[in-house]
């Protein structure tokens, strides 16, 4: 099963800070969360202030690190099958899923331990411009490669 992930960041460096994960699988099912700590606005690039918060949608997604891991720990071992994480940035995505998913010196049983960058899959269809919200790319992505 392949899963498609989406990151927003505090800023494109060495130091990035997660602010929100997505992943859309291939069957339609979709996870969410935006983090309401481990970052700072101060941590965040002008671009991040101006593009990216402005588009976070608080609620239900928004809550603290330890309740974004057992959530997305939870999505993962509904699936039974190896999953595959596909994302367009594995420099920034993949390692900040890594350290959401990577937990008590464990990782998810059934996920693979390394990224398939989706610049060097054939899309099926043209992506459309990314808006900048982790939900909205993920699907845009996932879309590129349905069928």
């Amino acid at each position: 099963m392949r899963l498609f992930l989406d990151c927003e960041f505090t800023q494109l460096s060495a130091t990035a800070k997660l602010i929100s994960l997505a992943l859309v699988s291939e069957n339609g099912r979709e996870l969410y969360v935006e983090l309401l700590d481990g970052w700072r606005a101060d941590d965040c690039s002008d671009f991040v202030k101006e593009i990216v918060l402005p588009q976070l949608w608080g609620g239900e997604y928004a809550m603290p690190i330890i309740e974004a891991r057992k959530a997305l720990l939870r999505f993962l071992a509904t699936y039974d099958e190896e999953l595959e994480v596909i994302t367009d940035a594995p420099i920034y995505d993949w390692e900040l899923f890594c350290e959401l998913a990577y937990h008590n010196g464990r990782w998810p049983r059934n996920v693979r331990n390394y990224p398939t960058d989706a610049t060097t899959l054939s899309p099926t269809s043209d992506g459309a411009v990314l808006p900048h919200h982790a939900l909205l790319d993920a699907r845009i992505i996932a879309g590129m490669f349905r069928p």
